[in-house]
């Protein structure tokens, strides 16, 4: 993947480079240090990857992002700063990496970029984001205190409610986010996720195992461990649902 290298800091870029080294698809075809190098480097190189600063010289990332014509190249932001996060989201990137950056999280970035390549997803504004039902290769931002991801929706194998919180469980990570579990479900694609009960939806896709439980309901128990009870009422949907 022709990849370009944009950051004010000649270290921050050197360092880079370092790190996305095991990774041979990667192919680094150029560096820039301010927007205006960036933007003459992506009209003369057409990379297919940005690695972005946000807070530089001149233009800052996002009017760098503004300023290409034509189709712009998949962004992952490289950053000190985790205010900009949400706008980052905005502009649909693939990923918000924190300097300095962490090896298993640009592990993560790179995964992410290889599923892109096998599941293009149409890009939306950011309108349109907020109306259309979400699904499994959906992205979405979280932001947990001082931690923040982009997290593909089909990692999270289950939603869990916490009073005005909804816990989300995926990989070893468990963030609140300021959610209900009714919102939440509006927004989740039924044929994926399900409303086992009063306190959970769970990913179709992570379930394990299925057991009968007391008065008519079911036990699943999830890839990882994670056993949740769906209520009688909610069994019989289920069973609808999963049934030929």
């Amino acid at each position: 993947m022709r990849t370009l290298i944009v950051d004010d800091e000649r270290l921050a870029r050197n360092e880079l480079k370092r790190l996305l080294e095991p990774y041979t698809k990667i192919e680094i075809v150029g560096e820039a240090a301010n927007a205006d190098e960036a933007l003459v480097l992506i009209d003369e190189l057409q990379p297919e990857l940005l690695f972005l600063d946000i807070q530089m010289p001149g233009k800052n990332g996002f009017e760098l992002l503004s300023s290409i014509e034509g189709k712009s190249p998949e962004v992952i932001f490289t950053t000190a700063y985790d205010e900009y996060a949400i706008k980052a989201f905005e502009y649909n990137a693939l990923d918000y990496l924190l300097k300095p950056i962490d090896v298993e999280r640009l592990k993560d970035a790179i995964h992410r970029i290889e599923e892109s390549q096998i599941h293009p997803e149409v890009s939306v504004t950011a309108n349109d984001r907020a109306e259309k039902i979400l699904g499994e290769n959906d992205q979405v931002f979280v932001k947990d205190g001082e931690k923040c991801w982009f997290v593909k929706l089909g990692k999270i194998r289950l939603f869990e409610s916490m009073g005005n919180y909804v816990r989300l469980h995926f990989d070893d990570q468990k963030p609140l986010v300021l959610k209900s579990l009714n919102n939440l479900e509006e927004r989740l694609d039924s044929n994926t996720y399900f409303r086992a009960n009063r306190k959970h939806i769970i990913n179709l896709h992570w379930i394990e195992k299925i057991e009968p439980w007391f008065s008519g309901g079911l036990l699943v128990t999830l890839q990882g461990g994670d056993k949740i009870e769906i209520s009688r009422r909610q069994a019989i949907r289920f069973k609808e649902l999963m049934s030929l």
